[in-house]
């Protein structure tokens, strides 16, 4: 059974994965017959009040909250290498860019958590597919963009989009149901919440990126 590594960053889209993503995407895995392997950082990081949207003043562990998500099933991303995997997806959420990359804080200035862009660089030098969910494609490019230069979507946002530009990746406009296909690097990527205004909407395109980020395994 192909193995498909998700890479998530916390329970919740103001400080963590968004859920809706992560689970479309673990979904969509099991659907097309394939195995999630779930993984996190062991790190801290600032936690947000999801009723009033105001950080908290306290952190929370992202391993142990992403193991909400992953039912406890869930490894720390030290631990894991691209011999493990046969792809790797990446939901969205704020913690996509501001605990695996600070794209959040300084745009195209960025550096990604130094396990997530190891595994990430692993991957793609193993020719290894990988999925982008929403603002998880400005951490593809944080890590990628100078090397790979990497065509990503995260929809038809000017202003993220030109930022990712400046990493050296290229963004490319998608609708919301769609995806983008960087069949050099073999990085599929879909807006979902960037421009969502229908959890179906959502959905549709993840059930497209993780069909063709198994597909080109």
């Amino acid at each position: 059974m192909k193995k498909i590594g998700v890479v998530l960053s916390g329970c919740g889209v103001r400080d963590g994965s968004e859920i809706h993503e992560a689970v479309f995407a673990l979904m969509a895995i099991d659907r097309h017959g394939a195995k999630a392997v779930c993984m996190a950082p062991n790190a801290d990081f600032p936690e947000t009040n999801h009723l009033t949207m105001q950080e908290t003043g306290a952190k929370r562990n992202a391993l142990v909250e992403s193991a909400r998500i992953a039912r406890g099933n869930i490894r720390d991303i030290k631990d894991v290498t691209a011999a493990d995997l046969d792809a790797v997806v990446f939901p969205g959420g704020f913690g996509a860019a501001r605990n695996l990359c600070d794209f959040a804080m300084k745009g195209a200035a960025a550096t990604a958590h130094p396990e997530v862009a190891r595994l990430l660089k692993e991957m793609v030098a193993a020719g290894k597919p990988v999925g982008a969910i929403c603002i998880a494609p400005a951490l593809i490019a944080t890590v990628l963009g100078k090397e790979a230069a990497p065509t990503l979507t995260i929809g038809t946002d000017a202003d993220t989009a030109a930022e990712i530009g400046k990493t050296g990746a290229k963004h490319q406009d998608c609708p919301v149901t769609d995806i983008v296909i960087d069949h050099k690097n073999k990085i599929v990527s879909t807006p979902a919440y960037m421009l969502a205004t229908r959890i179906s909407e959502v959905n549709e395109g993840i059930e497209q990126c993780v069909k063709e980020v198994i597909a080109m395994i």
